[in-house]
């Protein structure tokens, strides 16, 4: 079992975000079932329950690891083929959001596109390694920094900003044979309270007009984003 997968699949992630299957990937992300051991925790028939796993399995989200006798009945063993999913914007390919469209660095929206894309290429990359039997060369780092005020941040962002373009035009190659270009993202944002999520998850999100921690509007919106290609 992943610890993460990409769907990536419109239909799959239709099923995904199904409530009553999204309680039985949640299930079985937590050890494998049979379609009764799942009727039983979450109140449902038997019968309904199974319909719901061909669903999921069809679109590869749950797979079966075994079989076993429970009198003349043989009940399949069934998991969750991932602890967690996450949504490609390819699943909504006419509408996936597309940063080349404008660029903003000041722009919490224009964040959430190179977000977007980064999700949708990490998520292809997998995609293609796992069928090749493959790893994919990344690097990821995070953090958390705590600013004193707003002149600490924005000196902060200044010195990021010129200590990336300083290590990009140190290491870029256009012309190295055999070179593969790789993409750089630094992005920057408040940190959004653990309350404020539950919150979001309850009212199904974050009110248009209020900042991700509770601050007004314009104390959230992150200050700055760097971005570039090498």
């Amino acid at each position: 079992m992943w610890d993460v997968s990409v769907i990536e699949d419109a239909e799959a992630a239709a099923a995904s975000l199904d409530p009553i299957r999204a309680r039985l990937l949640a299930e079985l992300a937590a050890g494998p079932a049979s379609a009764t051991m799942l009727a039983a925790r979450v109140g449902l028939p038997r019968q309904k329950v199974n319909y719901h796993l061909k669903s999921l399995e069809k679109y590869g989200l749950v797979e079966l690891v075994g079989e076993r006798r429970r009198g003349n009945v043989t009940e399949r063993l069934m998991r969750a083929t991932a602890a967690s999913y996450v949504i490609s914007p390819t699943a909504l390919a006419a509408v996936q959001p597309d940063p080349a469209r404008f660029r903003d660095q000041l722009s919490a929206r224009w964040l959430l596109s190179v977000a977007a894309r980064l999700v949708r290429d990490v998520g292809t990359l997998i995609t293609g390694a796992d069928r090749a039997r493959q790893r994919v060369a990344t690097y990821a780092l995070d953090g958390e920094v705590r600013f004193a005020s707003a002149a600490q941040r924005a000196a902060f962002v200044d010195e990021l900003t010129q200590g990336m373009s300083a290590l990009v035009a140190k290491y870029h190659d256009p012309d190295a044979e055999g070179g593969r270009s790789h993409r750089v993202v630094v992005a920057l944002h408040p940190t959004v309270k653990p309350e404020t999520l539950a919150a979001g998850a309850i009212t199904g999100g974050l009110h248009e007009n209020s900042g991700p921690d509770g601050a007004e509007p314009d104390q959230a919106t992150p200050k700055s984003v760097t971005h570039s290609e090498s």
